[in-house]
């Protein structure tokens, strides 16, 4: 197997596990009434995310490969971290983007090496949540365009 769809997968499952810490985190410290939407909408993709995370580690086990485990793990999403100030919901909305975006361009990177590789089964599996990340990253673009409106 290809040593650059091995380390796709892996990079992408410790994405996919800061991803969580950072939206858990983030839709607990959030504040008022106009950051519920965001909290709530934060909640639900910690599901998704967890869900991508554990296909793509069950990838690497069926690859004989393993996913990483947290000495392993660097993190990378800076601007996701939550905000000093918790009414900061643009902050936040603005740090799903970056990693959103992040996301996307990993997921972009694996189709093309699961590609080149003949692995059409990671392929599959990396445009499947590739899409779903495209959806998570227009729904906050969304909710960007009505915090800059106001």
């Amino acid at each position: 197997m290809s040593e650059e769809v091995i380390d796709l997968l892996r990079e992408a499952y410790g994405d996919e596990m800061e991803t969580v810490m950072n939206y858990q985190t983030n839709a607990i410290v959030l504040d008022g009434v106009r950051a519920e939407e965001i909290k709530d909408s934060l909640r639900a993709d910690i599901q998704e995310e967890l869900t991508h995370a554990e296909q793509l580690g069950n990838r690497l086990k069926q690859l004989d490969a393993r996913p990483p485990g947290s000495a392993e793990f660097t993190a990378g999403q800076d601007s996701l971290q939550p905000p000093e100030d918790s009414t900061n919901v643009l902050s936040v909305i603005e740090g799903v983007i970056d990693a959103e975006e992040g996301a996307i361009s990993v997921y972009r990177d694996l189709v093309d090496a699961a590609e080149a590789a003949d692995d059409p089964v990671t392929e599959d599996l990396a445009v499947t949540i590739l899409s779903e990340e495209e959806a998570h990253r227009s729904e906050f673009k969304g909710y960007r365009k009505e915090y800059k409106r106001e």
